[in-house]
């Protein structure tokens, strides 16, 4: 499960700036000797009044997942892909039940959440818009440049990870990789435990990666092939 108060512990505060000054929306931001201009602009531009891409309450990126806000606390608003690049999927697993892993995430105290929450039925609850940083890796880079998904269950029971879970997480981020361009491979689609400097061991031994890459890449195949104008699942309405 997503690290409890990581973002304390890594500084996961924002874009940190330097000396040399610029403006940017009417204001002074800071750009830091040595670092390329255009990459700064990058990650400052989004705190500028007014520039931010349109929101609306209720929407999800994953047609047919159901929208239940995490608390602001437990993530950072941006507007990815614009100001951090998104090229890795992080697959967690919760240590507990869903709907406690659905309290967790609203609570500000916890500091962390994920943007999504497979359940083992196969029911996807979406509780951070995938424009967002999400407190959910342990670690800042990562933080910014992945997408999170936890799963109900827990990591020394093979039992946890049931069909319709491994079915519905694998449209899930194929949906993803086909959003961002992500190759859906083990280098860009990894464990909690594989990121740099984790404490967490998540998903575990029973996490069948030579079962979910393939069904992954049977499913982003099968976003490919299918016709042009066909309905996206770009920011629809939330279900119930």
């Amino acid at each position: 499960m997503a690290e409890q108060k990581k973002r304390r512990q890594t500084g996961d505060q924002g874009p940190r700036v330097g000396r040399r000054a610029l403006l940017i929306g009417g204001g002074v931001a800071v750009v830091g000797a040595g670092i390329g201009l255009r990459d700064e602009v990058s990650e400052l531009w989004y705190r500028a009044p007014g520039v931010t891409k349109p929101r609306v309450d209720g929407a999800v990126d994953f047609t047919g997942a159901r929208w239940v806000a995490a608390s602001p606390a437990n993530l950072r608003r941006a507007d990815r892909p614009d100001d951090y690049r998104v090229d890795r999927v992080v697959i967690h697993v919760t240590q507990g039940g869903f709907d406690s892993a659905v309290r967790v995430f609203q609570d500000p105290g916890h500091g962390a959440a994920t943007h999504y929450i497979v359940r083992k039925d196969g029911h996807v609850t979406q509780m951070i818009r995938e424009l967002d940083v999400a407190y959910h890796a342990g670690n800042r880079d990562y933080n910014q440049r992945s997408v999170g998904i936890e799963h109900e269950g827990w990591v020394d029971r093979a039992s946890s990870f049931t069909d319709a879970m491994y079915a519905a997480s694998a449209r899930l981020t194929a949906r993803i990789c086909q959003r961002y361009d992500i190759e859906p491979d083990r280098k860009h689609v990894v464990g909690h435990v594989e990121v740099p400097g984790a404490t967490h061991t998540d998903p575990g031994p029973h996490w069948d990666w030579k079962r979910y890459i393939p069904l992954v890449r049977a499913e982003l195949k099968r976003l490919e092939e299918r016709p042009s104008g066909a309905p996206s699942s770009e920011a629809t309405r939330a279900s119930g």
